[in-house]
């Protein structure tokens, strides 16, 4: 992408901002990273430290005040922040990108989107896990028809963190949307929305499992979509043996991956996308997942499936393709709405001991 790179102005250092958002734009060409917005003064020095010719704010009305001097907003501060500020963003007249929920509720995630709309703004949401490798060869892998009509869709977010480590996304406060019903939740629905399409019924079993605790850290939906498939979804803290992260089964196939698309992990050390010798989001051929049928992958059923690389960066640079009016917004607000629809029912199944419809 050729010209004057746009303007990114991110609000919030925390770990979404600095570990995922601002190396993403960082590395994406057309993009810029000019400001960001952070009151806490560890995090200012972070960001000077990492990024040298990027301006710093204390609060995110410095750059309403030079909405002229800026070309997207990314908001990257905890869930309850993010319908105001994207909000503000989009009457100051900036493009916005908010990290995932991008509201605690899908009315208000609709409402986000009238006002793009009315606007003619791009409002988009990262869901980046749309671009983990494991995802990216099963959508592949069900496009060419390996697995045939598939039946049962198991999808597993899950960790062993026996010990709280504090912070909003562990609150109980219902204002901060913390829990990971709302945190993994949102991308192991999202992903099963993507492969499978809507919903038509929603189970869930929510639950509070370490001492101290305020938020669910172990919980499970069950989803029927319209389309005849059923998906079992499972996010959890407190998995002392992890399960696969997919287990896909179909009429001709099925597909078993375990172990977690290596982004994450790569960012967290301080690896970047583009950098000199290495493949961003490859995985060794060990953990390739299985396709086969009638007999387990932990026996040696199936053939090893090699795993696409894993492209975050790809999220990024479709944002910047759609604010060039070069290509489509690559998560809608409605799209993002249709899944907190499901968190929505999830949780009121949860509360009641119902199987909720849609």
């Amino acid at each position: 992408m050729t010209g004057t790179p746009l303007r990114v102005g991110l609000v919030g250092y925390g770990l979404a901002g600095s570990v995922f958002h601002a190396p993403l734009i960082a590395a994406t060409p057309g993009l810029a990273l000019d400001t960001v917005v952070t009151s806490n003064p560890e995090r200012q020095a972070q960001a000077r430290a990492e990024y040298p010719d990027v301006r710093v704010a204390a609060s995110a009305d410095e750059l309403w005040a030079r909405a002229d001097e800026l070309d997207l907003i990314v908001v990257a501060s905890p869930n309850k922040t993010h319908v105001p500020l994207a909000t503000a963003a989009l009457e100051a007249g900036l493009p916005v990108v908010v990290d995932k929920p991008v509201a605690g509720t899908a009315a208000e995630a609709r409402t986000l989107a009238e006002l793009a709309e009315k606007r003619g703004l791009l409002l988009s949401v990262f869901q980046n896990r749309r671009w983990d490798n494991d995802f990216l060869t099963l959508r592949r892998l069900i496009a060419d028809g390996e697995l045939g009509e598939v039946y049962r869709f198991e999808s597993r977010f899950e960790r062993w963190r026996p010990q709280l480590k504090g912070g909003w996304r562990e609150s109980g406060d219902p204002a901060e949307f913390g829990g990971l019903l709302y945190d993994l939740g949102s991308h192991v629905v999202d992903q099963a929305l993507v492969l499978f399409g809507p919903v038509t019924s929603v189970y869930a079993e929510t639950d509070v499992r370490r001492e101290g605790a305020q938020a669910d850290d172990d919980t499970f939906l069950a989803l029927t979509h319209e389309s005849g498939v059923r998906s079992h979804l499972y996010v959890s803290a407190t998995t002392a043996q992890l399960g696969p992260r997919f287990r896909v089964l179909g009429s001709k196939a099925g597909y078993v991956k375990h172990g977690l698309d290596p982004q994450e992990a790569a960012l967290r050390d301080g690896s970047r996308p583009g950098a000199s010798g290495t493949e961003w989001g490859a995985e060794p051929e060990e953990l390739w997942g299985r396709l086969g049928a009638g007999e387990s992958p932990v026996t040696g059923g199936g053939a090893p499936v090699p795993t696409l690389p894993g492209d975050y960066p790809a999220y990024y640079a479709a944002v910047a393709r759609a604010l060039h009016a070069d290509g489509p917004n690559p998560v809608t607000a409605l799209e993002a709405a249709a899944a907190l629809d499901v968190l929505e029912a999830a949780r009121r199944s949860a509360a009641e001991k119902v199987t909720v419809t849609l």
